[in-house]
């Protein structure tokens, strides 16, 4: 008996975990969006199909044979967007990539967090990584300006024409402000978080980018990454996370840490 069993090869072991690892993979990149709905909507088409060969339904089985015929452009059309997003996270390791941020860069979006915060500011900072971000570029102003605190506040202050919208840092730059981002599909998204908090997990569920995002209204500091949202208690934690993030270990010369002793309180604006 033990004859009839084939035998199972090192290869078909690394084939099994491979495509066990991909399957979840796919169910982490669906999970809380709409696109669960519409997977268990193909599910029961495909047992409904079966079915109906089972029964002899012909009429009913042509038709769902028609349609799944055209499966995988259905799921292409489907799932264009969770596609997208896991095609953009197969990057290449990072000791491939330069570079593009320093502690310094660091040190000043933590300030500007922090100021921005005490002086009920909404604010969305996003840090480019490895996944590029051109395509969100449209439409906001191009700056191209040194990462500064001041700056930041600037141009996050109500009355600048530029603070809708996110600003995105690219390598040591300022790139461009009042750039839209892309609105979370996750269903199971705390409702105390508004559009900017949104926002912010929206493009770090499409690609790798850091998104600080500060809140007006109850003045918390919060980071998103992959596709999850933490608050941060102040401005040396969030120097700390945002180091770690990007492996620099040395500190800045003139770190968050050392910043807010410098800084008087700010009042209200």
């Amino acid at each position: 008996m033990l004859d009839t069993i084939p035998s199972i090869r090192l290869r078909d072991i690394v084939d099994i975990l491979i495509v066990s690892y991909l399957i979840y993979r796919i169910l982490l990149l669906i999970r809380g969006t709409r696109a669960v709905q519409m997977v268990l909507g193909i599910a029961s088409i495909l047992m409904l199909y079966f079915l109906s060969a089972f029964f002899e339904l012909q009429a009913l089985r042509v038709l769902l044979k028609t349609f799944l015929g055209s499966l995988l452009v259905v799921i292409v059309i489907l799932f264009q967007s969770e596609i997208r997003r896991g095609l953009a996270h197969m990057v290449l390791p990072r000791f491939f990539h330069g570079r593009q941020t320093e502690a310094s860069d660091l040190a000043e979006v933590a300030r500007a967090a922090s100021l921005l915060a005490r002086r009920h500011l909404g604010a969305l900072i996003v840090l480019e990584r490895d996944n590029g971000l051109r395509d969100f570029l449209e439409g906001g102003f191009r700056l191209d300006a040194r990462i500064q605190a001041e700056l930041l506040l600037a141009i996050f202050h109500t009355s600048s024409p530029m603070h809708d919208g996110g600003v995105i840092i690219h390598k040591h730059r300022i790139h461009s402000s009042g750039c839209l981002l892309p609105l979370s599909q996750n269903l199971n998204i705390d409702k105390r978080y508004g559009t900017r908090h949104r926002a912010a997990l929206g493009l770090s569920e499409e690609t790798d980018a850091i998104v600080v995002v500060v809140s007006e209204e109850t003045q918390t500091i919060s980071i998103a990454r992959n596709g999850r949202i933490n608050p941060v208690p102040d401005e040396t934690q969030l120097f700390a996370i945002l180091r770690d993030i990007f492996n620099l270990k040395k500190p800045a010369a003139r770190g968050a840490a050392e910043r807010p002793k410098a800084d008087a309180p700010d009042a209200q604006s």
